[in-house]
């Protein structure tokens, strides 16, 4: 067992998780605690492809330029296709707590791979439920995770970027994955 804490907050655009990871890095925020998943594409809207070069990525689509962003930003990248939620991108750690899920075949309860990552962070599987309706309508998740100190400090940043959702998950113990 571990103690994780994490803050995730909910942006309705892609814009807004930009601006709030631009912001989390100005103010000294280590970015190898900081992960965003979100779907990238719409169905009007059609995907050209992606690559991984080492923990980087690369995806080109009509909100290219943002994802591309990221992949320069954060550590460890991934596409997934999650049944119920559709195709997403994720970057940050994140992507090693759901590759470490599927490869755990780590099962709880009625939430898919993309929430048993989430909950082998330590974020509880209510939050879990509302987290996977936000990614269905194409919201955008932005965690950072890390000791109680940092990460207080990433919320209070956070907070002045208004997200349309924001929680503290603080000391949970969690199985390690």
């Amino acid at each position: 067992m571990s103690v994780q804490n994490s803050v995730v907050a909910v942006y309705r655009t892609h814009t807004e998780a930009d601006q709030a990871v631009k912001e989390l890095q100005r103010s000294g925020v280590d970015m190898h605690k900081l992960s965003i998943v979100g779907k990238g594409y719409h169905t009007d809207e059609h995907a050209v492809g992606y690559y991984s070069t080492g923990d980087r990525m690369k995806y080109w689509g009509k909100v290219g330029a943002f994802w591309g962003g990221f992949w320069g930003l954060l550590f460890g990248s991934a596409f997934f296709i999650i049944p119920g939620i559709g195709p997403i991108l994720a970057a940050g750690p994140v992507v090693a707590w759901i590759v470490g899920a599927l490869e755990g075949a780590v099962v709880v309860g009625g939430v898919s791979a993309l929430g048993a990552g989430l909950y082998s962070m330590g974020i509880p599987k209510d939050s879990i439920v509302k987290y996977e309706t936000a990614l269905k309508t194409d919201q955008f998740l932005l965690i950072v995770h890390g000791a109680a100190a940092e990460v207080a400090k990433a919320k209070d940043i956070i907070e002045t970027t208004h997200p349309a959702e924001l929680e503290l998950h603080s000391g949970e113990p969690v199985a390690a994955v």
